[in-house]
């Protein structure tokens, strides 16, 4: 399942802004520590619709910001706008590459995902429907958290130790999924982000470069993936070959390319709402489903 956004956007330029009275119908529950490494601590921003009682999804927002920038406040609009359409969102911080090298970031994540799923009953989440979305560095780190469920060196010690991080639903934006490819081989030779993400170039660190590839770890197992990349960026996070491997493993997948848009669409208003069209209905059937 493939295909562009249906209507060309409307030229706008305008920034995306969470409207007031959408704003007004959550609650907020803001820097909620979720991991500790001794006196380090990282925190969540956790909102949720006032009007709900019941047990809801939850969705875990990741920044991006190339692994070595960015904060939660970056995706916070992507998780309220997610809350009010009947979620429990957390969007997190997670260590940056100027203080850790991979894998902490995705140590991190787990360990959002864990804490999320263990205080289920606090935060009023159904523990048995929990997804992810992010954008950019978030988007590879969303689709790892996807496709590695269980694997040891990618879980971390974060906190809530045998809890699981296996997720139900994920959608991945602008991020890479496949880290061994010829492109990225060529990429990690140069870029300074990648080398201080990794510790090197591909060539150097195979071994780490697929530990961090979401498409090495893929098997039947894994939840719905929906990409969400602009029509302007790389071809490669169209994540071609995870999907294709996803088709043979009969898991349910697609891909939405938002016309005109660049890499950093979900800053734009326009952008952000075909953005919104596509993740609410696809969260919606596959963490909402009976």
């Amino acid at each position: 399942m493939s295909g562009l956004a249906e209507a060309d956007p409307i030229p706008d330029e305008s920034k995306t802004v969470i409207p007031k009275a959408t704003l007004d119908r959550l609650d907020q529950q803001l820097d909620v520590t979720f991991a500790n490494y001794g006196e380090r601590t990282l925190q969540m921003d956790i909102f949720r619709p006032k009007e709900e009682s019941q047990a809801l999804p939850a969705i875990v927002c990741i920044h991006g910001g190339g692994w070595q920038k960015g904060s939660k406040i970056n995706h916070r609009k992507v998780a309220q706008a997610l809350a009010a359409e009947g979620y429990v969102t957390a969007s997190i911080d997670y260590r940056l590459s100027g203080e850790a090298r991979f894998p902490a970031h995705i140590h991190d994540c787990k360990a959002a995902v864990r804490f999320l799923r263990a205080n289920a009953e606090k935060y009023g989440i159904n523990a048995d429907r929990i997804g992810a979305i992010g954008h950019s560095a978030g988007g590879h780190l969303a689709a790892l958290l996807a496709t590695s469920s269980g694997v040891a060196e990618l879980e971390g010690d974060g906190g809530n130790a045998g809890v699981s991080s296996a997720l139900q639903a994920v959608v991945p934006m602008g991020g890479q999924t496949d880290f061994m490819s010829a492109r990225n081989r060529e990429k990690s030779a140069t870029a300074e982000i990648w080398q201080k993400f990794l510790g090197g170039s591909q060539e150097e660190l195979p071994a780490t470069y697929r530990l961090a590839s979401p498409l090495e770890h893929l098997d039947e197992s894994d939840p719905p993936v929906w990409i969400i990349t602009g029509e302007k960026d790389d071809s490669s996070t169209h994540a071609e070959a995870l999907r294709k491997k996803m088709d043979e493993f009969e898991i349910e997948n697609g891909l939405t390319i938002i016309n005109g848009a660049p890499h950093p669409f979900t800053v734009r208003q326009v952008w952000f709402d075909q953005m919104m069209e596509i993740a609410v209905p696809f969260f919606d059937r596959t963490l909402k489903k009976d």
